[in-house]
């Protein structure tokens, strides 16, 4: 567990966290400032910087305690790819398999297709 927060990584992210936090502070001082000068929008920004901070102190928290992948879990995921892109080309393949017409059907069809090219005949004599 310690060497999650006394990487090289961890240090990174430590440093990136306290950057923030006081980043936040001073943006959020800053709007208290603003409004207590008369500028009313300056208090919903003023709540919104400690919120901001809060975030990332959650995001600093959750980039830290992320687990890295195994190359056991990479090769079992290329695994599962590969066996659902398998599934999905043999459904594809039957799929078009069961496209493939009825003889009679098609019959019927390329009779309709010949009626319909056929001129047509003009009814009661017009």
């Amino acid at each position: 567990m310690k060497e999650k927060y006394f990487s090289r990584r961890g240090w990174g992210l430590h440093f990136a966290l306290v950057l923030w936090l006081a980043m936040c502070g001073a943006a959020a001082y800053w709007q208290v400032g603003r409004a207590l000068q008369g500028n009313q929008l300056s208090f919903l920004y003023a709540i919104e910087w400690p919120c901001f901070a809060i975030l990332g102190f959650f995001g600093w928290w959750a980039l830290l305690h992320m687990e890295r992948v195994s190359e056991h879990q990479e090769a079992a995921r290329r695994e599962y790819e590969e066996k659902m892109r398998a599934q999905a080309a043999a459904a594809r393949e039957a799929a078009a398999q069961e496209e493939s017409e009825d003889p009679l059907l098609e019959a019927y069809n390329n009779h309709l297709a010949d009626i319909a090219t056929q001129p047509k005949k003009k009814l009661w004599g017009h």
